[in-house]
C-alpha cells in the first residue's frame, strides 16, 4: 500500500520530468591527480518521454469518462496536439540548455534529437553530473564524478551503457522508463595522470607520456556503465 501511495506521488514528477539519452556522439573526460578536470560531448542528445511508456498508470488514478470511448478524430486531435506539446518543450528545453555555461552549441533538429557541442573545466572539490538542468527539467544525467573520503573519485556513466532500464518503485508491473540504448553510438574516453584503482574496461588502460587512458565504446552491446576509481592528491590546506 506504501509503495502504490509512493509511485502515485512520483508519477507527476516523471511525467514532467525530461529523459535525455546519447545518441552518436564523442566524449572526453580528463582528471588530473592535481583535481583539476575538463570533460567535453560533442554529438547527438535524444529526448525521451517517460510520459509513453507510463501511461497505464493512469489507471491509477480516478476515472471521470463515464466509461464512453472517444471517437477515432478525438483521439487524432488529441495526438497532435500532444506531439505539438512536445516540440514546443523540447525547443524550450534546447533554450533552457543554451543559457548554461558550457554548452557552445545547442542545436533542437525535430523529433525529439538535439545536437549539442559542451566543454567544461574546473577543479573537483565537488561532485559533477551532466546533464542536469533544473529550468529543462532534466534528470538522469550521463556522466557523474563522485568525490569520496580519502581522496579518491568515482566516475561513472550510465548513460553509456544498455544497462539503463530504470524501474519505478511500486507501480503495477514493474514499470520503467523508455529503453534508451537503440539510439547509443560513441566513444568515451577517460584521461588521467593520477592512479587507477579499478576500471571495467576489458582492454585495459592505454599508457602513453606518462598519462593513462580508458576508451570505451558506447553501444547497445555494453551492458556495464563505463566506470572507474581513480586517486587523486590530498586537497591543498
Amino acid at each position: 500500500m506504501y509503495a502504490r501511495l509512493t509511485a502515485v506521488l512520483l508519477l507527476p514528477f516523471l511525467l514532467a520530468s525530461c529523459v535525455l539519452a546519447p545518441g552518436k556522439f564523442t566524449s572526453m573526460l580528463t582528471i588530473n591527480a592535481d583535481r583539476s578536470f575538463t570533460f567535453s560531448y560533442t554529438g547527438e542528445v535524444v529526448a525521451i518521454d517517460p510520459g509513453e511508456s507510463l501511461k497505464g498508470l493512469e489507471d491509477l488514478k480516478p476515472s471521470t469518462d463515464g466509461g464512453g470511448k472517444e471517437k477515432p478524430a478525438d483521439v487524432a486531435a488529441a495526438k497532435a496536439r500532444a506531439k505539438a506539446e512536445t516540440e514546443k518543450r523540447n525547443r524550450d528545453i534546447a533554450a533552457a540548455l543554451t543559457r548554461e555555461a558550457g554548452y557552445r552549441k545547442v542545436v533542437y533538429l525535430g523529433e525529439g534529437k538535439f545536437m549539442v557541442d559542451y566543454a567544461v573545466k574546473g577543479v573537483l572539490t565537488y561532485g559533477f553530473n551532466w546533464p542536469y538542468n533544473l529550468d529543462g527539467e532534466v534528470i538522469f544525467p550521463f556522466v557523474s564524478v563522485e568525490l569520496r573520503q580519502g581522496g579518491t573519485v568515482r566516475v561513472k556513466a550510465p548513460a553509456f551503457a544498455n544497462d539503463s532500464s530504470k524501474s519505478v518503485p511500486g507501480l503495477p508491473g514493474g514499470a520503467s522508463l523508455p529503453d534508451p540504448a537503440t539510439a547509443l553510438d560513441g566513444v568515451f574516453t577517460l584521461d588521467t595522470d593520477a592512479e587507477i584503482v579499478s576500471q571495467n574496461e576489458e582492454s585495459g588502460v592505454q599508457t602513453a607520456a606518462g598519462r593513462k587512458r580508458i576508451v570505451w565504446k558506447a553501444t547497445p552491446a555494453l551492458k556495464q556503465a563505463p566506470t572507474a576509481v581513480l586517486k587523486l592528491a590530498p586537497l591543498a590546506p
